[in-house]
């Protein structure tokens, strides 16, 4: 070898390297409202081991179901100071958890209303792109209307959803599996 890079050679993991300002695990900051709870999980691979190197990017709506982002109309966010956004790193286990609070529907394509729901990320070792995947909340009644949600087949559905923790009724639980039979849907964006 001559020591150059080639295409297939991956980076990392340098995730602490210029962006541990960015972590934030908990999302409710600069909300006014809006029913808070804490979602946690695990990130794991085809063979159900956990990945301890993955980072979740999180981007979602306010109670509103405004975005504070410039494409966003700029008269719908003013005055407002939720961020919605945060990265949170797994640990050694593959777990995170993080506190935010559930979005308002948000605007989708032809007039149509998406159901509220969080856009995630996950940058890890050996991704030469990043995977990108939403959750959504179980049993609400917009879930049905979704035109993304619609585009999944029936039977994978359940691993865009986040469901109840046993233990705590303010808690929910997603697992992302990168592979397998319960492998999560991931989209092209």
């Amino acid at each position: 070898m001559n020591g150059r890079s080639t295409p297939s050679q991956t980076v990392g993991p340098f995730f602490s390297i210029g962006f541990s300002w960015l972590e934030r695990t908990d999302l409710t900051e600069g909300a006014e409202k809006g029913e808070r709870f804490t979602i946690h999980g695990r990130v794991l691979d085809g063979d159900g081991v956990p990945v301890p190197d993955a980072l979740l990017e999180i981007w979602q709506a306010d109670e509103e179901g405004r975005y504070a982002h410039p494409e966003d109309r700029a008269e719908r966010m003013t005055g407002r100071k939720f961020f919605g956004f945060g990265r949170i790193p797994v640990n050694a286990q593959g777990e995170f958890r993080f506190t935010t609070i559930k979005p308002g529907a948000v605007p989708g394509p032809k007039g149509t209303v998406q159901a509220p729901h969080l856009v995630v990320s996950i940058f890890m070792r050996g991704l030469l792109k990043r995977l990108i995947t939403r959750i959504y909340f179980l049993g609400d009644p917009a879930n049905e209307a979704d035109t993304v949600l619609a585009r999944v087949p029936p039977e994978r559905r359940h691993t865009l959803v986040a469901k109840p923790d046993s233990h705590d009724k303010k808690t929910l639980v997603w697992d992302v599996h990168l592979q397998g039979h319960e492998e999560t849907v991931f989209f092209e964006c």
